[in-house]
């Protein structure tokens, strides 16, 4: 992935298409990567579900929902805010719209047969016939309703590590390494690619050798998501044949309520998987976790081809999940709230965090996951190249985030201001245009003064905003 992307940016193009640029990379190279896109020098076009990638990196977010188009002038989380004001907006109009026609079509009814009412039914008539419908945006709502079965009961120790080690030829990954996971925990696995989260993971799974001490604890029954779980399965099989082949007992009725559940209905059984998108396949493969009952979850980067509402409704089925789980992923939304531990994996070690990921990350002194790519480890010892954290360099830090996030705010408004008067200047220039329009509306005093007034606005909000910019650059590279 790394040299892909290199060959493409090595070439310095005008424009760069990027489909799920960060799937797969490491930390370090998706920190690069967000350096890189954000000071380049042509346009971005990103389709990504990382939600903090996006946030770094774009200025404008395109929603394509239901067949239609629709253009934000503004990054990711700010999009997030307006579409829901459009479409409660757009309900209301409906709405309103509604009421209307109901009302029109009641009278119609009502005096249809009336001669003293026959023009006013007549113009109703007309009036329902001309009347432009609105249509709302309505969000599509089927969901992924994933609920994982009921855990066979472990033992208080789901898994014990201690002296463990592995090696690939003479590359040694892991050295000495000591982890336990009680019942019920539910872990993450962070840290660079290559630094062993993935090979400990095959480890406890059971498909690679090593050295030292590794127990499984009492009754314990793992099942396992690996990174490329979705290439896996059979491309020649239908995703109904898939879940059939491994389904047993009773389960076997349930095999197409499970794939609804999973998005798949109707035809979308009888499809052969090398067909399917890769959310699709991830889905897929999923769902076959949910045919054999187990109390220890162990997943690798589950959220790779997953869109975000998928995302989120896997990460509320795993909260309700009462078994054992660990987590390898650097997606730090979705391991929010839902794990209760972290092990940060580096040089060889897996040291131990107890907490949330933002109590992890807090400690640390970092924003984001990706920065863990700035940090040294040397065996159980964490060494910052910042100073020693202090409560005095919290509270300066917290002093320079406000100040941060007061621009960041201000540039937000005026990016939404300056989008409202586009949309005013559009309407304007549709109506000047416009054939069919009357010259005479145009004609009036104040019809060319706003237009211009509104052109001479724009110009100066632009200039705002490239100041505001720049401010926010200095401030960012002064905290670098």
């Amino acid at each position: 992935m790394r040299i892909e992307l290199a060959k493409i940016l090595l070439r310095s193009p005008d424009a760069v298409l990027l489909d799920e640029p960060t799937n797969h990379l490491d930390i370090d190279s998706i920190q690069w990567l967000e350096d890189f896109l954000h000071d380049y020098h042509g346009a971005v076009l990103l389709i990504s579900h990382d939600r903090v990638f996006l946030d770094r990196v774009t200025n404008r977010t395109v929603e394509i929902s239901l067949a239609q188009l629709y253009d934000y002038r503004v990054p990711y989380s700010r999009y997030v805010e307006l579409r829901k004001e459009r479409r409660e907006q757009q309900s209301a109009a409906f709405k309103n719209q509604q009421k209307l026609i109901n009302d029109t079509r009641d009278f119609i009814e009502r005096f249809r047969y009336k001669a003293t009412k026959s023009v006013q039914v007549q113009s109703r008539i007309k009036m329902l016939e001309k009347l432009e419908r609105i249509e709302i945006d309505e969000e599509d709502t089927s969901s992924i309703n994933i609920k994982f079965p009921p855990s066979p009961r472990s033992g208080s120790v789901v898994l014990e590590i201690r002296d463990l080690s592995m090696s690939y030829g003479y590359h040694q990954v892991l050295d000495q390494l000591d982890l336990t996971i009680h019942r019920g925990e539910k872990v993450a696995f962070i840290g660079r690619n290559g630094e062993g989260k993935t090979t400990l993971s095959k480890i406890i799974k059971g498909d690679l050798p090593y050295e030292g001490h590794l127990k499984v604890g009492h009754n314990v029954k793992i099942g396992y998501f690996a990174q490329n779980q979705d290439e896996l399965l059979d491309g020649n099989k239908t995703v109904l044949n898939t879940l059939d082949e491994v389904a047993v007992g009773d389960i076997r009725t349930k095999i197409r309520d499970i794939l609804g559940a999973f998005l798949f209905s109707g035809e979308d059984v009888d499809k052969k998987v090398k067909v399917l998108s890769g959310g699709e396949r991830s889905r897929l493969a999923m769902a076959r976790l949910l045919l054999e009952p187990c109390n220890l979850l162990i997943l690798d980067e589950p959220t790779n081809h997953l869109d975000m509402r998928s995302k989120d409704i896997l990460k509320k089925a795993l909260l309700a999940f009462d078994g054992t789980l660990i987590a390898v992923s650097h997606d730090r939304e979705f391991l929010d709230g839902m794990v209760t531990k972290v092990f940060e994996f580096g040089n060889k070690k897996a040291r131990e965090h107890l907490g949330g990921i933002y109590e992890f990350l807090s400690r640390r002194q970092i924003k984001s996951l990706d920065d863990l790519g700035k940090q040294k480890l040397k065996g159980d010892t964490v060494t910052i190249k910042d100073a020693p954290f202090s409560k005095q360099a919290f509270s300066d830090k917290k002093g320079f985030d406000k100040e941060l996030r007061k621009l960041e705010n201000r540039i937000v408004k005026i990016e939404s201001e300056i989008a409202e008067m586009e949309n005013q200047i559009g309407l304007f220039e549709q109506k000047i245009a416009d054939p069919k329009m009357d010259p005479e509306s145009m004609k009036a005093p104040d019809f060319y003064s706003r237009y211009e007034n509104l052109r001479a606005a724009l110009k100066d909000q632009m200039v705002q905003w490239e100041q505001l910019q720049n401010e926010l650059e200095q401030l960012k590279n002064k905290r670098n």
